[in-house]
C-alpha cells in the first residue's frame, strides 16, 4: 500500500510560477513510477506529468512541454511539480498517483492516489 499526500497549491497570477509536491508513504517509494494528473471542472482527468522510480525518464503532455518539470526525492518520498508561466488553463486539481514499475501516461493504470490540490491561475 502507498498513501500520497499533496501540498503546494494554490492561486497564483499568470505567468506565475508554483510547485506543488506529493509526499508518500512506504518503504519502496523508489519503485514506483509516479505521475501527475489535472482536472478542471466539467473535465476528465488528464494526464500531466510522470516519472521513472530512479528519476532518469521523464514524460510530458504536450502542454506543458518547457513550463513545468516534475522531479523526485526518493531520500524523502516525495516527488514535485514545479510550474512555471503558468496559464489559467492550467486552473485544475492537481493530483499524484503511483504505479510500478514502469512510467505510464493513462490515469487508469495508476493504482494509487492522492486527494489532490487545487490550483487556481487567474488571467
Amino acid at each position: 500500500q502507498v498513501q500520497l499526500v499533496e501540498s503546494g497549491g494554490g492561486l497564483v497570477q499568470a505567468g506565475g510560477s508554483l510547485r506543488v509536491s506529493c509526499a508518500a508513504s512506504g518503504r519502496t517509494f523508489s519503485s514506483y513510477a509516479m505521475g501527475w494528473f489535472r482536472q478542471a471542472p466539467g473535465k476528465e482527468r488528464e494526464f500531466v506529468a510522470a516519472i521513472s522510480g530512479s528519476g532518469g525518464i521523464t514524460h510530458y503532455t504536450d502542454s506543458v512541454k518547457g513550463r513545468f518539470t516534475i522531479s523526485r526525492d526518493n531520500a524523502k518520498n516525495t516527488v514535485y511539480l514545479q510550474m512555471n508561466s503558468l496559464k489559467p488553463e492550467d486552473t485544475a486539481v492537481y493530483y499524484c498517483a503511483a504505479r510500478s514499475p514502469i512510467v505510464r501516461a493513462t490515469a487508469g493504470e495508476y493504482d494509487y492516489w492522492g486527494q489532490g490540490t487545487q490550483v487556481t491561475v487567474s488571467s
